[in-house]
């Protein structure tokens, strides 16, 4: 779709809401922009003064729920640089190289980074949740943030999952603007995959998604080439140059932090061999259940939205919405950190549900509403337990009491010992 088929298009779009887009056909990016709410609407629902208070009281419960400080095995994973002969992982340590070197690998470089990546990720879901025409939408923000996985993302900080979500939210919103600024979203997903390789099963299959249900199939090829290729060379190189592991931990007995050695096991590992060290049915009996339920919630939304109108149906754009949610599950077979995994995925699952609601420009109807919340209620009896043996706190006297005295003897701002 050339600039002049996009102009035609919003020029149509202003006119009022058409028809819901199909994968493919060049309008998806469009019709999210320009699409209404129904007109069932209450526009007191819609209200900023309603909603902000509501996630604003989210947001802090799922902190309170999960704050850290970022653990020793995320600040380790800032330090692989490419200079120091990493292939895998290293764009974060690569960017920050002069810094580590200037102050020492200080930990608190490392935690700056990470709580300023998580302060970015929460002010983009702030915005686009106050920004959303639908009530189901901003619901489906203040749900995330409620559930388990709301106390979940505070606890990861550091984790370069965040950082890779907030690289696809950018992308996505390059792809949506118009001229030749879209260039720029496949660079971004490229990058994405020097961050952390575990981009190829998360946030490269939503942006695939888009794509595909955005643009015509030789612009979607040409969006998606870069970071898949970029993706098939990154898996065929070694993963670091011989000794760089060691010449690295030699560097690090400057810092002010003891790097955990676990965290350069994927640099001397193949995949074979870490499969070898947990047990790869134990995780995927954990994960296949979740991705059951998400997958089948999409299902039945996406098909009760379409018997209101059946022109709307797409099963190319249904495949790729549960493509998109299920691909996490694989990660089955890079690692025993299941409760991550199912992070994820429920993640994945309400970023492609937040898409498609957009792409509707239609509120829920009973039926749906009641899929969703038999999802929300469900995934509130899911335990996602913390890194490193932590907890969620919990809202007894007696947790929050601990809280305070840590607060008050400094114990939650030092350096972590693990």
């Amino acid at each position: 779709m050339d600039v002049s088929d996009r102009e035609r298009l919003d020029v149509e779009a202003s006119k009022g809401p058409g028809p819901a887009p199909q994968a493919g056909n060049g309008q998806g990016a469009v019709a999210v922009a320009s699409e209404q709410a129904s007109s069932s609407t209450i526009p007191f629902a819609l209200s900023t003064l309603f909603w902000a208070p509501l996630l604003g009281l989210s947001i802090l419960l799922a902190a309170y729920t999960g704050f850290r400080l970022p653990n020793l095995w995320s600040a380790t994973l800032y330090t692989p640089s490419l200079p120091d002969g990493f292939h895998r992982r290293f764009l974060v340590g690569t960017l920050l190289h002069p810094l580590s070197e200037a102050l020492d690998y200080n930990y608190w470089l490392y935690a700056t980074v990470a709580f300023a990546i998580l302060g970015a990720l929460l002010v983009v879901l702030i915005v686009v949740a106050l920004r959303a025409r639908l009530v189901s939408q901003r619901f489906l923000v203040i749900a995330f943030f409620l559930l388990p996985t709301g106390g979940f993302l505070f606890d990861e900080v550091g984790y370069l999952d965040q950082l890779l979500y907030l690289m696809l939210f950018a992308s996505l919103w390059l792809l949506r603007r118009r001229g030749a600024v879209w260039i720029a979203a496949p660079v971004i997903m490229s990058l994405a995959v020097f961050t952390h390789e575990i981009a190829i099963l998360t946030v490269i299959p939503i942006f695939g998604f888009v794509a595909l249900r955005d643009f015509h199939p030789r612009r979607a090829i040409a969006v998606l080439a870069p970071p898949v290729l970029v993706a098939l060379v990154l898996l065929v190189i070694p993963t670091s140059d011989a000794g760089a592991v060691h010449r690295l931990e030699a560097t690090l007995q400057v810092s002010n932090f003891s790097p955990r050695p676990d965290a350069f096991g994927p640099f001397q590992r193949t995949l074979s061999q870490t499969m070898d060290l947990y047990s790869v049915h134990d995780v995927l009996l954990f994960l296949v259940p979740i991705a059951v339920v998400t997958v089948a919630a999409f299902f039945l939304l996406y098909w009760m939205g379409s018997r209101a109108r059946p022109s709307s149906f797409s099963t190319l754009y249904l495949l790729l919405g549960v493509g998109a949610i299920a691909a996490p599950l694989l990660l089955a077979f890079a690692g025993w950190d299941e409760f991550r995994w199912a992070f994820l995925l429920t993640a994945n699952f309400f970023i492609v549900l937040w898409l498609w609601l957009g792409d509707t420009g239609r509120e829920l109807n009973p039926l749906q509403w009641v899929t969703l919340a038999a999802v929300v209620l469900m995934s509130l009896h899911a335990q996602l337990l913390y890194f490193d043996g932590y907890e969620p706190r919990s809202l007894r006297p007696s947790a929050i009491r601990e809280l305070r005295a840590e607060i008050e003897d400094g114990t939650l701002f030092e350096i972590p010992r693990r």
